[in-house]
């Protein structure tokens, strides 16, 4: 199954009010696992930042008056995310900052039935707590010391691994490869791959031979005709 982590940066908290969409950031996730695969974009927002909204991602207008602006990248963003269900923390207010672009340039909007909030999903796993990334990275023991600001695909970098954890998928993988271990090899190791054309045996009867009658002379019961074939103990 294909998914898709999505984080946006901003001139602020009403789309409708004038504030506009200035980055996006995804990662794609197949059977929860990052591929290596992500989108990543600045955009012109074509108004001033305020200093409220640069001090939370540091996002300039001088650095944005040079980005593209969102038509110009909106057919790349839809080409990536497809029709696989987005992974959100506070969906809703990412969503709807990008409807809020679609339909300033008569796009349709993402339907809300495809949206994973992981926000949702954090309050219900762990009540009565703070839910930020930042807090589900430290309860999960996940590495956000480069987190210094916001900035959308590190936030979606940080957040798929949140969701990971989340949903329970790191341990349903592990447990999944703890299963598929061969009991042969011991717990918790891997079996050893088999060659397609197996090599020649380097022990020959003679040697055989030679180990059974080292045996014969170890007593009534010695342990090693616990690895023999039955026939072979009983005709020493």
């Amino acid at each position: 199954m294909r998914e898709i982590v999505l984080d946006t940066e901003t001139t602020g908290l009403n789309p409708l009010g004038g504030d506009r969409l200035v980055e996006v950031g995804c990662i794609e996730l197949y059977n929860r696992m990052p591929t290596g695969q992500s989108f990543h974009r600045y955009m012109n927002p074509e108004r001033d930042m305020p200093a409220e909204a640069f001090a939370v991602h540091g996002l300039s207008t001088e650095f944005l008056a040079s980005k593209p602006l969102f038509t110009e990248v909106v057919d790349e963003f839809l080409d990536f995310i497809g029709d696989a269900p987005l992974v959100i923390h506070n969906a809703s207010f990412d969503i709807s900052f990008i409807n809020a672009e679609l339909d300033r340039i008569k796009r349709p909007a993402i339907p809300r039935d495809r949206l994973v909030d992981t926000l949702l999903l954090a309050r219900r796993k762990h009540p009565g707590v703070s839910n930020r990334l930042d807090d589900l990275c430290s309860r999960y023991a996940i590495d956000n010391s480069r987190r210094t600001k916001h900035g959308a695909l590190l936030d979606a970098e940080l957040l798929a691994e949140v969701y990971i954890d989340l949903i329970g998928a790191r341990q349903s993988q592990l447990i999944l490869a703890a299963d598929t271990v061969d009991v042969r090899f011991g717990v918790g190791e891997t079996p050893r791959r088999q060659r397609e054309i197996p090599l020649q045996p380097r022990i020959s009867d003679e040697d055989r031979l030679a180990h059974r009658a080292f045996v014969a002379t170890l007593g009534d019961k010695p342990i090693w005709n616990e690895f023999l074939p039955a026939a072979s103990v009983a005709a020493g």
